[in-house]
């Protein structure tokens, strides 16, 4: 469906917002278009777990429940902030200034820029250059339109950029909304044409403009925190990048597990406490041991959390990285504050050529073993 076109729908379930990366195949260039803060660390790892340059973070609008992540991904990856140049100089941080038919490329694909104002009066469509998806934020949602009745909103201006910009889209063009709040995923111009309740079927001005001002909704419960956040393309008010641990470089991985390299680990292995959970067995294999390693097989852990200090960062490790994460979870659960698989386990250890043992293997519970041989 997608061709040379790289495409991932993302969600965040507390403000149900869709964040969308898209990635050319080729070049390995992409975009992001209406990043979540709280969701930055998710996001940035799949960027970088298939391998893509990101070239800009795109807003389709000040939002209103929710604060962006672009100036997270900013820092993060050294992408431009893109978002439309009509919210003006009050809008800090941006420097992609967009507007109708300007268009943003990544490798060999791009995004069209169409201008629908509306919902807020800077609101922007991304389209893709074949016109087969378009990501409409807060414009015309499935089965569904915008609200209009703050940040310059206006029924009037909204119902004549979604007849005039999106639906003069092909009908196959399929829709992809900044939200949803039943779980729908994906429309497309011409079901929106034909069933949307508030613009489709025979539906004039005077009706979606009488429907629009008469839906007495509260107003977002984020609006007070998130839109002057927005305004500062989401850069926190000290300025500060949050980190996932202060005690070392740890990052979390699309799966949602807290991973460090071994590299940092072995520079710091006197301020960490490494904690294998692989067999018996395997501590004497070719892959060997890291020295003062303490072993406590996985299968054993829930049974035996007593024994693992917590004075130091506790490093789990195991053949490949896997079982180790599944510790890092259940250490976590339990109350362990600072816990962080080690990336890539025994394997990437021994490829990266850090030491370790092998001879007598460790006694289960031991932190250290007997009459080592090193390598």
């Amino acid at each position: 469906m997608f061709g040379n076109l790289i495409f991932r729908q993302l969600f965040d379930a507390p403000s149900s917002t869709y964040t969308y990366l898209l990635g050319d195949r080729q070049s390995r260039q992409a975009v992001i278009i209406d990043p979540v803060f709280e969701q930055h660390l998710r996001d940035r790892a799949l960027v970088e777990e298939l391998g893509l340059q990101l070239v800009a973070a795109l807003d389709t609008h000040c939002h209103a429940d929710h604060v962006t992540g672009a100036w997270l991904m900013q820092q993060a990856t050294g992408c431009r902030i893109g978002i439309s140049r009509r919210y003006g100089d009050a809008l800090q941080g941006a420097d992609l200034r967009l507007d109708d038919g300007d268009r943003v490329a990544f490798g060999n694909s791009s995004l069209d820029v169409r201008a629908t104002p509306g919902h807020t009066d800077g609101c922007l469509t991304f389209v893709t250059g074949d016109r087969r998806l378009a990501f409409t934020g807060d414009c015309l949602l499935i089965r569904s339109a915008g609200r209009c009745d703050f940040q310059q909103g206006n029924a009037a201006t909204l119902f004549r950029s979604i007849t005039g910009r999106i639906f003069s889209l092909p009908d196959d063009c399929l829709i992809f909304p900044a939200h949803d709040y039943n779980g729908r995923t994906v429309s497309s111009v011409g079901e929106e044409k034909a069933f949307n309740p508030r613009i489709g079927g025979q539906a004039d001005e005077r009706d979606f403009v009488g429907f629009m001002e008469n839906l007495n909704l509260p107003h977002p419960k984020q609006i007070a925190v998130a839109v002057p956040a927005n305004m500062r393309s989401g850069q926190p008010a000290d300025g500060k990048v949050p980190r996932p641990a202060e005690w070392g470089p740890v990052r979390q991985s699309y799966a949602g597990l807290l991973e460090i390299d071994p590299e940092w680990v072995a520079e710091h292995r006197a301020d960490l406490h490494i904690l294998d959970v692989r067999q018996r067995g395997e501590l004497d294999e070719r892959l060997g041991h890291i020295a003062g390693a303490q072993l406590i097989p996985l299968n054993e852990l829930k049974d035996r959390l007593a024994e693992v200090p917590q004075d130091k960062p506790v490093i789990p490790v195991c053949h490949a990285g896997m079982r180790s994460g599944q510790a890092t979870v259940i250490l976590r659960q339990a109350g362990f504050a600072r816990v962080a698989n080690l990336r890539g386990g025994m394997l990437l250890w021994q490829q990266t050529g850090l030491p370790v043992e092998h001879g007598v293997a460790l006694r289960s519970g031991d932190s250290g073993v007997a009459a080592p041989k090193q390598t």
